[in-house]
């Protein structure tokens, strides 16, 4: 099984995941982990995707055309074997959530902190939320805790930080779900 990362960028609009995943359907990929969000307006979507034949870019052909045709930046990377592979993490899982006025840093500060103690970032969003005349900056992370840290630890060393940034932070654990 030959991986790709698949990546599409555009001005939004109604139909895009729906368009997308009907031509991977139609080509026989299958999807194997992905993510899209709406940034400033934009689209921007992100899939690692397989087949059992294709094995690079020029086995797609041009059924990315239409995407183009709509306007849409269309990426493909042929993935070295193993790049398609979940990522093992060990540790505990938790969700910091960061509220505050829009400033240059936010984003820089936060995860040079967790960084510099070697806490794995899984998953970052940010957004800006309220009105114009008071616009609140938001920023969610899930992030992997190494193994001899805990939340309550990760909470302490983000007080300094939310008292000269002037921000609230807060830490919380995540339980893995069962099915």
């Amino acid at each position: 099984m030959h991986h790709f990362a698949l990546t599409i960028i555009g001005r939004d609009r109604p139909g895009i995941v729906s368009q997308v995943t009907e031509i991977l359907f139609r080509l026989g990929c299958n999807i194997a982990d992905s993510s899209c969000s709406i940034l400033g307006g934009q689209f921007s979507m992100i899939l690692i995707i397989s087949h059992p034949e294709y094995e690079n870019r020029e086995s797609f052909g041009d059924a990315f055309t239409p995407l183009e045709k709509g306007n849409l930046s269309v990426f493909l990377r042929t993935l070295m074997p193993g790049g398609e592979k979940r990522a093992e993490l060990a540790g505990e899982l938790c969700m910091i959530s960061v509220y505050g006025a829009d400033k240059p840093g936010i984003v820089y500060r936060v995860s040079k902190e967790l960084g510099n103690r070697q806490i794995n970032i899984t998953d970052l969003n940010t957004k800006l939320v309220g009105d114009e005349s008071r616009p609140v900056y938001v920023m969610m992370i899930e992030a992997m805790l190494p193994e001899g840290i805990e939340v309550e630890e990760v909470e302490v060393w983000m007080e300094a930080l939310k008292k000269e940034m002037g921000v609230d932070i807060s830490v919380r654990s995540i339980m893995a779900v069962e099915l």
